[in-house]
């Protein structure tokens, strides 16, 4: 009986030199497609292949510590991170703006950025955002930084997520994760977390994904577990998927329940006929420290993006002794997502609802325009396109004087205050005095001293002209609203 030989010791190494030739004549026609393509295609503007083929890496993103005694603490406690984004138009300057947020944002989420690259291309790529020859580049770069995540400036598809993790080895992050993530971290109340917790569950339901056998495993059984288990079931996954949608159900309502008690007090507001003011803005704008210097109301203040996330309302006073409440929102940015706004439609209601908006933006921004277009984007989402808008250009102190002019110039109604030294307050206070709703009746009248609170209600909801103390009462010359002009009819010189 003949046992059957194996193969010869140069048959094995004639096999391996001859699949390690067809894989690279393989990778090979690979890189010659691949370089046809960026030769060939012709979907917008044309850029010169060194330039498309390119990683640009952007400078002075890093924001590693050389204080040696820090280093231990931050890399235990922070990912470190390499920023990726794609250049689809604009210029050069406006994709390192864009990079350089996110960067901030990784910051703000408690990162550690390592580096950042750009790549110019017509569009994102729809496998693996960058490409397969760019995404195997920043594979390098991760590499040789010793990063353990991914940022991308852009929201991708779950299949781009998956590929591009497949080739870097590391885990792969979008920018409307990192938003969700900073939310998450700085809601405070009930309700913020709730809006947040909604809005994740929003974000995850298509991106559910398992591992091995579970993305199949059925949820079933042979019969041993008695009624509504036998049959094939659900799998794994579309189990996880119908408890989101049950969750998400559920803080529905517990969102909506709440809505109901910050609703009632916006009608106590308005019955009291008190004008509403919303401090809007984009994110690190400065609005908490303009809510601060306008109402002393003492609310958090930090140097990080989205630091305020459950609205503050406070009453304040115009330099005429009018009453108003001025409400802090939470802040806007570029490519919010949209998740997002609409798990905080409640609270951007503030927004809708108010008399005026205080448009709030960072005059020291190296490109304050876009912060704009970005924050009236959301505005126009929430529908408070018709509520009357002061743009308050902050950090004057700090800003270019030339931009400063050009902004002025721009924005019709524009004022530049600094909420940190105090500069234009006042200018501010005068302006939101003028814009703000004015009672409708003017009226005259001798209220006796018993009716004492007739006229606290005019210094309160109304604008009180003249004010005189006579033996009979106090005679008053005040604009109120029409409610307020028939408690105070009875005592007009027509029916006295």
């Amino acid at each position: 009986m003949t046992s059957s030989s194996s193969p010869s010791q140069d048959e094995q190494s004639f096999a391996e030199t001859r699949t390690e030739s067809l894989r690279a004549d393989a990778l090979m026609e690979e890189d010659v497609a691949w370089s046809y393509e960026i030769d060939t295609e012709r979907d917008g503007d044309q850029f010169d292949r060194s330039e498309r083929a390119a990683l640009r890496r952007v400078a002075g993103l890093s924001t590693e510590l050389e204080d040696v005694t820090e280093v231990e603490y931050r890399q235990l406690r922070l990912e470190r991170v390499v920023l990726v984004g794609v250049w689809t138009s604009g210029t050069v300057q406006d994709a390192e703006n864009s990079l350089a947020e996110l960067a901030a944002l990784a910051e703000t989420a408690g990162a550690l950025v390592l580096d950042g690259v750009i790549q110019r291309r017509d569009k994102p790529d729809p496998a693996t955002y960058i490409g397969s020859g760019k995404a195997t580049e920043l594979r390098d770069i991760v590499l040789e930084t010793g990063a353990d995540t991914v940022v991308c400036d852009g929201e991708l598809s779950p299949g781009q997520l998956i590929h591009l993790e497949d080739v870097v080895k590391v885990k792969v992050v979008d920018r409307t994760a990192l938003i969700l993530d900073i939310f998450a971290q700085h809601a405070k109340s009930r309700e913020g977390k709730a809006q947040v917790a909604l809005a994740q569950m929003q974000y995850m339901l298509p991106r559910l994904r398992g591992w091995g056998q579970s993305l199949s495993r059925q949820m079933g059984g042979g019969g041993g577990g008695g009624m509504a288990t036998r049959g094939p079931g659900e799998t794994k996954i579309e189990t996880d998927r119908r408890r989101i949608r049950e969750k998400m159900a559920k803080m529905r309502r517990e969102i909506a329940e709440m809505k109901t008690g910050r609703e009632i007090k916006r009608q106590e507001r308005r019955r009291n006929k008190v004008p509403s003011v919303a401090i809007a803005g984009y994110t690190n704008a400065g609005k908490s420290s303009l809510l601060n210097r306008l109402t002393g109301a003492g609310v958090l203040v930090e140097n990080a993006l989205f630091a305020t996330l459950d609205p503050t309302v406070r009453r304040a006073e115009t330099p005429g002794g009018r009453l108003y409440t001025l409400a802090d929102t939470v802040g806007f940015v570029r490519h919010l997502p949209h998740h997002l706004v609409e798990a905080f439609r409640s609270t951007m209601e503030e927004v809708g609802d108010s008399d005026l908006i205080l448009h709030v933006v960072d005059g020291s921004h190296p490109a304050p325009e876009e912060q704009l277009a970005a924050v009236r984007e959301v505005i126009r989402d929430v529908g408070a396109l018709d509520v009357p808008e002061i743009v308050v250009i902050n950090k004057a102190d700090a800003a270019d004087p030339l931009m400063l002019q050009r902004l002025l110039r721009i924005e019709r109604h524009a004022i530049a205050v600094s909420a940190r030294t105090g500069a234009g307050i006042g200018d501010l206070l005068e302006l939101i005095d003028a814009e703000l709703p004015r009672p409708e009746v003017e009226i005259e009248a001798l209220v006796p001293y018993t009716r004492g609170g007739l006229v606290s209600r005019a210094h309160a909801e109304g604008e009180v002209i003249s004010e005189e103390h006579t033996t009979e009462g106090t005679l008053l010359k005040a604009r109120v609203h029409e409610e307020l002009a028939s408690a105070l009819a009875p005592y007009t010189p027509a029916t006295r």
